[in-house]
């Protein structure tokens, strides 16, 4: 029996346009977006424990192991599935917090498809998704598995085709809270709702993203990236911020860009995925 899984994927996502489109009672918000899969990702490596411990091994600067999604994650899928085993869990970090990019909800969906996998707690796909709503809106879409168009809070998903591109992302160097972006009161929410055959046949058509404007009010640096890097292209900001891309048609005109940019900002290139690498 396998008893451990090393540098299992867990990859950044892009948002092609977000769009506010409403409010529901509880508060949460009435999102739509494109999510697209890049190849940028942290790495996990799962071990089983026979004790029932859940244990990360390792230190994350800010991350305390209890909020840790990764821990809570595997914790979800213990309780849900009544598995006796436990796991260490070895994080292996290069998406910066608080990006927009995804990075801890791509974690505990890599943790739950992981240790499903080495706990043979045999959940499906639909009932990890399920699971993994109770962690996070965007923990569903990793679970999911191919590049999505998403409604209400990012949970309702269907399958779209995204062309083969590379994107240029620059972190500014600041963290966005969510919360603030969302709490702000000259954010737009009342978008007009767009269907998904709009966005599949005018997929290169500028499609923003709602947030990006307060983002930008509230955070000089997530502005000036925007502002530098729209000279190559339709430059947006990812989610809630702050990292900030670029579609670029092949990967050396993305080299060309990236080798123009300014120190102060650190910068990398990713290639467009079709699928998670987990669900290959």
């Amino acid at each position: 029996m396998t008893q451990q899984l090393l540098a299992c994927p867990a990859p950044a996502k892009l948002n092609l346009f977000l769009y506010v489109t409403g409010r529901r009672a509880d508060g949460y918000h009435l999102l739509q977006t494109a999510f697209q899969l890049i190849d940028r990702c942290d790495t996990l490596d799962v071990e089983v424990r026979n004790d029932g411990q859940i244990i990360r091994t390792n230190d994350i600067p800010g991350v305390p192991a209890e909020a840790d999604l990764i821990v809570r994650a595997a914790r979800l899928l213990q309780k849900k599935t009544a598995c006796p085993l436990g796991a260490n869990l070895t994080l292996h970090k290069i998406l910066p917090m608080g990006g927009g990019l995804g990075g801890g909800s791509s974690d505990a969906a890599t943790t739950l498809m992981a240790l499903n996998q080495l706990w043979h707690t045999g959940l499906s796909k639909t009932e990890l998704m399920s699971l993994g709503l109770q962690l996070g809106a965007d923990v569903p879409f990793f679970i999911f598995g191919e590049n999505a168009f998403a409604e209400g809070v990012g949970e309702e998903l269907q399958a779209i085709q995204t062309p083969e591109r590379w994107f240029v992302v620059i972190e500014p160097g600041v963290q966005v809270p969510t919360p603030a972006i969302f709490s702000a009161k000259e954010l737009t929410r009342d978008s007009k709702i767009v269907r998904i055959a709009d966005f599949s046949s005018n997929a290169e058509m500028f499609w923003k993203n709602d947030l990006q404007t307060v983002a930008c009010a509230m955070f000089p640096e997530v502005d000036e990236a925007v502002r530098w890097l729209s000279q190559f292209g339709n430059a947006k900001m990812t989610g809630s911020g702050s990292c900030v891309f670029c579609a670029f048609a092949d990967e050396s005109a993305a080299d060309k860009v990236i080798a123009q940019m300014p120190e102060r900002w650190t910068s990398w290139k990713a290639k467009a995925l079709n699928r998670h690498p987990m669900d290959e």
